[in-house]
C-alpha cells in the first residue's frame, strides 16, 4: 500500500483478536519509528513503556473505561512525558548529541544556554504540556508505522492518568502518562466500526490557502 492507502486502511480498532499476537519484529519497528520522530530542540522529552504483562494490562483496563483493546491486544504502548525540563535533562541530550556527532558547535552550545536560561524557569505544568505535545508527534508516527506493518491499533486518551502513573510507577521516574496505544489485529466479528466508511471533512472544508 502507498501512504494514502495505508491511512485509509487504518482505523481506531474497536475489537481485537486476543488469539493473535503482534510479532516482536513488527513491534520493534513501530517503536523505532516513534524513537525517530522529530521533537522540539531534539530533546525527546518522553519515553515509551511497552506493557505486555496480562496482569498489569488488566489493571490498566480497569482505569481506562474498561476498553477491551487494552487486554485483547498483545502489546500496550504508553507514551509518558517528562514532568519538567531540568538542567540535567537538557544537558544530557546536548552532551549526547555532541558525543554522537563527535564535535562541539558554537551555535549549538549557544542554543543550549538559551534553553537552560529559559525552560527550567518555567512552571512545571507548562513544561509538561510542552513535552506532552512532543510525545504526541511520536504517537502519530507510531500509529502510521503500525499501519505500515499491517498492525491495528487504537489511540486512547480515555484513562485516568494519575492512576496509570501509579500502576507503572511513573512519577518516581519523573514521568507522567500522556496517551496509550494498544497494538493487535482486528477481529471483524464484533467490531461495529470495521465496515463503516472513514469519515473526514472534505478538503475544501479542511484546507485554506494563502497566496
Amino acid at each position: 500500500m502507498n501512504l494514502i492507502e495505508t491511512l485509509n486502511w487504518r482505523y481506531a480498532t474497536k475489537k481485537m483478536d486476543p488469539s493473535r499476537a503482534v510479532p516482536q519484529d513488527k513491534v520493534d519497528r513501530i517503536i523505532e519509528a516513534a524513537r525517530l520522530a522529530p521533537t522540539s530542540s531534539g530533546l525527546q522529552p518522553f519515553e515509551v513503556i511497552v506493557v505486555t504483562s496480562p496482569e498489569v494490562r488488566a489493571k490498566i483496563r480497569e482505569i481506562a473505561w474498561n476498553q477491551a483493546q487494552v487486554t485483547e491486544g498483545s502489546h500496550l504502548l504508553v507514551f509518558a512525558a517528562w514532568d519538567h525540563y531540568t538542567p540535567e535533562r537538557i544537558n544530557h541530550m546536548f552532551d549526547y548529541t555532541n558525543e554522537v556527532r563527535g564535535f562541539r558547535n558554537e551555535g549549538w552550545e549557544n542554543y543550549r544556554q538559551m534553553l537552560l536560561n529559559t525552560y527550567p524557569k518555567r512552571d512545571a505544568e507548562v513544561n509538561f504540556q510542552h513535552a506532552a505535545r512532543q510525545a504526541y508527534i511520536a504517537f502519530g508516527v507510531a500509529m502510521l508505522a503500525a499501519a505500515e506493518e499491517g498492525v491495528d491499533c487504537t489511540p486512547m486518551e480515555g484513562f485516568d492518568p494519575a492512576k496509570l502513573d501509579e500502576i507503572l510507577g511513573l512519577r518516581a521516574r519523573g514521568l507522567r502518562s500522556v496517551t496509550i496505544l494498544p497494538l493487535g489485529y482486528r477481529q471483524e466479528d464484533g467490531d461495529w466500526l470495521v465496515k463503516l466508511a472513514k469519515v473526514r471533512r472534505p478538503r475544501e472544508q479542511f484546507v485554506s490557502e494563502v497566496k
